[in-house]
Formats: C-alpha cells, sequence, structure tokens
C-alpha cells in the first residue's frame, strides 16, 4: 500500500466547490473563542462541502493568520457571514424553514447516533463556547438539541472535534 500525493487525491479547485452542490448544512459558530478552532470548522466544512458558515458574537472573522494556519484556504472556498447575535441568526433561519441543531447537552437530547435527518430539508448545526457552550435562549430556540453520546470521564468534546463527527455523520445519513 501507497500514500497518495496530494497532486493524485483529485480535489477540486476553489472555483469549483464554489459552483458544486453543497451538503444541506449551515454551521452556526456561537461565541467561539479560539481562533485555531474556527479554523478547524472551516476546513471540516470545506471536507463535507458544507453550504455556509455563520461566525456570531465574539467569534473572530477572516483573514486571521491564526484562522489560516488551521483553516489552510477553507476560509476561500466555505461561503461565511458575520453576525453579532446568534440568537437572531437562528430565527432568520427557522423563517426560512431551516431545522436549527443545536449541538448540546440538555435534558431531552437526541443522541446523534438515534438521530435521522429527512431527505429533502436543510439543516444548521450550532457549536457553542469552549466553556459555556450553546448559549440557553439558543438552546431554547433549536428545534432539536444534538448530543454525542460519551462515556469516559471528560464532560465534552472540543469543538473542532465535535464539529468533525456531527458534521461526518450528518453528511453520510444525508448522502444515503
Amino acid at each position: 500500500m501507497r500514500k497518495l500525493k496530494n497532486n493524485e487525491l483529485g480535489r477540486i479547485s476553489v472555483d469549483e466547490f464554489k459552483a458544486i452542490d453543497k451538503t444541506p448544512i449551515i454551521v452556526v459558530l456561537d461565541n467561539i473563542r479560539s481562533l485555531n478552532n474556527i479554523g478547524s470548522v472551516f476546513r471540516t466544512s470545506d471536507a463535507f462541502l458544507i453550504e455556509k458558515i455563520y461566525l456570531c458574537g465574539i467569534t473572530a472573522t477572516p483573514p486571521n493568520k491564526d484562522i489560516h494556519k488551521t483553516a489552510l484556504g477553507a476560509t476561500e472556498s466555505v461561503a461565511w457571514e458575520y453576525t453579532e447575535d446568534t440568537l437572531s441568526v437562528v430565527n432568520k433561519l427557522k423563517a426560512l424553514k431551516i431545522n436549527v441543531l443545536a449541538v448540546e447537552q440538555a435534558e431531552n437530547s437526541t443522541k446523534l447516533d438515534t438521530f435521522s435527518p429527512k431527505k429533502d430539508e436543510k439543516y444548521a448545526i450550532v457549536l457553542g463556547n469552549e466553556v459555556k457552550g450553546v448559549q440557553q435562549e439558543v438552546v431554547n430556540a433549536a428545534d432539536v438539541c444534538l448530543e454525542i453520546p460519551q462515556l469516559g470521564t471528560k464532560h465534552s468534546l472540543n469543538i473542532s472535534v465535535t464539529t468533525g463527527v456531527v458534521l461526518w455523520d450528518l453528511f453520510v445519513k444525508m448522502r444515503k
């Protein structure tokens, strides 16, 4: 078995990315403080053809060298928009009939492995601050709270890991 070189991977260009049909998922970042986490979310969103990222509150925006360090150019391919207030973004998305999924540990949450996205519907996933999580008012406005089942001693996963797990799971389920 031989590792493939980058030029053998058959990746699309930024222009091709912008023109291709996207996975009907929007990512909403609710007050993310780490620039490396933001960059990682961009890179993961690029990998799964995510439609758009909303950067909200204290979440930094490109161009930024620390975001670029982990995004590796994905800030050029994935559409993004900054909005100060996360709740206003959530309400706007809901008005557009987009299902809003807050990724949070909450009463009556739905475990990610049991969640089945509906065909021909669009989803927005809201990921929260590294310490405080998704704001309670945003959790209240969400259609569903998704929770990644965890069995170890720690209470949560890093937001970049959480993004990868959730986007991969939804990507696979929506592409079936």
